[in-house]
Order: C-alpha cells, then structure tokens, then sequence
C-alpha cells in the first residue's frame, strides 16, 4: 500500500474518532501521528515535529501569560470595566468581542488576537457571570473571518499575492478581499447571536483550564506588572519586534511573568492546556502528510476532475470551494492554500477564464475553517477553555461554511468575472 492511501486511511479514522470522542481527541490525535511513523510515512523525526512548530510554542507561552493574567486579577478587573460599559448580557458581549476580533485579525494574527484575547474573555464572564463557551467560539469565528477582509489577515491571502506576482499578474489590492470577507464577517456576527450560541452547551462560568483554581487575588503590584507585559505582548504579536519570532514574544513575556514573581512556576505549569498542545502537535505532522505524500493533491485533482472540460461559472465556483473548504477542515489553509492556488491557477489557463476569480475562491474557502477544531489555531485554542466538543464545531461551523460558500458564489463572479 503507498504512503498517500496510508495517508488517507489513517486521515479517516482520525476524523471518525474525533466525532465520535470515542477516545479523547489529543490521545487520538497523537495515535494518528504515531501510526504514521510506525507505518513509514513519517520519519521519526517528522513525527514529533509539532510539539517544536513556534505555533504550539505560542499557545504554550499565551496560556501562561493568560494564567497570569487571571491569577492576578487583571481580567477580572478589565472584565469588571466591559460589564460596566457594555452590561452583563452575553448577546451585548458577544457582539462587542467579535467586532474587536475581526478588526485585529484583520491586521494582526488571528491566532496572537484570540491568545491576546482569550485571558479577557474569561474575566469578563467570570464578572459578569455568564458561561464563557458561546463567546469564546464566537471570537473564534470572528478571528477566521476577520482575516479575510485584508491582504495581511490570514497566509491564504498573502500566499494569492505572491502566487499571482509570480505568474506575472497583478495583484490582488490590501483591501480588496473585503468584497467577500467583509459580507462574510457581518453574516457571522449575526448568525452566532441569533443561530450559533443557541447550537451550544452552557457550559459553567470555572471555564475550563484557564479558569479552574484561580484565585485572582494578587497585589496592585503584580497587576501592574502583567498588564506592562501583556502590552508588549500584544505590541509584538501585532506590529512584529525585529529579531522575534511570535513564539519567542509569547515565552519571553510567559518567562517574565514567573521571573517578576507574578505567578510561581508551578503556576504557570498547570496554566497550559496540554490537550490543546498534544492536539494541535499531533495534527500538524498529519497536516504535513498530506501535502507530502501527494494525497492531498489527490483528493484536490480527483474532485477537480470531476468539472468537466468545459464547467459553467457555477460548477467551478462549487468545485473549487468545496475541495478547498474540505481540505482546510484537517490541513492548515496555509498549507490547503499552498497546494491548490497553483492548481487553480493552471485550471483557469487551460479553461481561459480568469485567474483571479479562482484564486479568490480558493482564498476564502481556505480560511472558511469552521467546521473542525484542528482546522486553525483559533479554533483549538478555545475548545478547551470553553469545554466544547468535537460535534460542537461541526454543529455551529457546517452552516458558516455554507454562508461562505453562497457568499463567495455570489459575490466573486460579479467582482472577478470568469470571462471578462
């Protein structure tokens, strides 16, 4: 049997064992990447290659910093001054945390706003006393669709850039993604006031991980202290700090909280959420697999095949985002984006239609990572903190993807036309 269906089988069964949780999901998520080196596909040293990648080092980091955050009391009391602005009604909430995510991520890492984030959150409901899971997911989808909206907001969409520079066409603008991200983000808002939070479970205010045992008792002091850091924090994830990678701004900030005595060692210890860790670290190398072995670019060619010679509008647009959208639910959509935009690119050549229009599709369908908690760091980031379920992505993200679809179906044909 070849390493790409090997690929694929193990792809399945991981899949099933995360919606049925008939084992835990990063025990499953593990074994997923373990049987891929037992069987060859993986070197042993590719095996373990997500419990180094700087993203899991960024979660590991941002649970300390949050860790002291609330164990300081700094989120409670910038939870305390929301409640007193916006009121202690979850609906009010959730539209105020959403607006504020999908403006960062549109500028900054979708996965540095929700880490920024995430600790505040938990303040505000632990203040307010409301259960946090409804808002956590809903920063979530706000981080994945805010990234959308600009040229900078998510990989997918400074990866179109590049790919269509280097094909000798002219780029797509900084704002330019905002004809469909920004009817997509709106859409969200509203489905996750009005659908989404009513799909969840209200889980109790301790919330999880970061929430359990925390007394948020510290001095002045020490919340004087943690705010200075987590400023140059949230500076560094979002403007950049020459030298630094965003792993390293996280650790340096999780180390000074320790050093500075806001939170002993053991503390910080029990702050991260290893099921996030070993989830997210066994996935990558999965991730990794599919691009490796080919099956990824299998699945895309098989599925792409089936437009025809000669497809209409409609069936490129349905074909391309569909593959797209699939795909990125288990890969990283830099790494879906990577694989198919090439793809696309060549298709609209030997079609005739135009590049960008496809390029586009791709683009959005990439970041329209709803539906699984693997598909991107946002995701899995809360699910823990939040008590949330595999199912429960399915249940809320399903539907988010179907709006990204009718959106982009709608919308990228009139702004790109296929044949201009």
């Amino acid at each position: 049997m070849d390493h790409a269906t090997i690929t694929l089988i193990v792809l399945g069964v991981v899949a099933f064992l995360f919606v049925t949780e008939l084992i835990p999901v990063a025990v499953t998520s593990i074994l997923g990447t373990l049987s891929l080196g037992v069987f060859g596909v993986l070197t042993p040293k590719e095996t373990f290659s997500g419990l180094s990648n700087d993203t899991v080092v960024l979660f590991a980091g941002m649970f300390v910093v949050g860790t002291a955050m609330l164990e300081s009391g700094l989120a409670q009391t910038i939870g305390r001054l929301v409640v007193k602005r916006v009121g202690t009604s979850e609906v009010p909430l959730m539209i105020s945390f959403m607006i504020l995510t999908i403006i960062m991520s549109a500028f900054a890492s979708n996965t540095g706003t929700i880490a920024c984030l995430m600790p505040m959150v938990i303040g505000v409901c632990a203040s307010a006393k409301i259960p946090a899971t409804a808002i956590l997911m809903a920063m979530a989808v706000a981080a994945n669709a805010g990234g959308m909206m600009t040229m900078v907001g998510t990989p997918p969409n400074m990866f179109a850039v590049s790919a269509l520079q280097e094909h000798g066409l002219t780029p797509f603008g900084f704002f330019e993604f905002a004809f469909v991200g920004a009817p997509i983000a709106f859409i969200s808002v509203f489905f996750m006031v009005f659908v989404g939070r009513k799909l969840l479970p209200k889980n109790d205010s301790d919330l999880g991980v970061l929430g359990n045992e925390l007394t948020g008792s510290g001095s002045p002091r020490q919340r004087w202290t943690v705010l200075a850091i987590l400023i140059f924090v949230i500076y560094g994830l979002i403007f950049g700090i020459p030298g630094l990678s965003q792993a390293m701004i996280a650790i340096i900030g999780a180390v000074a909280c320790v050093m500075t005595k806001c939170i002993t060692e053991k503390q910080a210890y029990k702050g991260i959420d290893w099921v996030t860790i070993f989830l997210f670290a066994g996935m990558l190398p999965i991730a990794g697999a599919l691009e490796k072995t080919g099956a990824g670019k299998m699945i895309a060619e098989s599925v792409i095949g089936l437009m025809g010679d000669n497809p209409s509008d409609t069936v490129m647009m349905s074909v391309l985002f569909i593959i797209s959208c699939g795909l990125t639910q288990f890969m990283s959509n830099t790494g879906t984006a990577a694989l198919l935009i090439p793809i696309g690119i060549s298709i609209s050549e030997e079609l005739h239609v135009s590049p960008y229009a496809v390029v586009m599709a791709i683009s959005i369908a990439t970041s329209c990572a709803f539906a699984t908690p693997v598909a991107t760091p946002p995701n899995v980031m809360v699910m823990n903190p939040a008590g949330l379920h595999f199912i429960d992505y399915i249940k809320v993200g399903t539907p988010l993807c179907i709006i990204g679809y009718i959106v982009s179906v709608f919308i990228i044909p009139l702004v790109w036309p296929f044949n201009p």
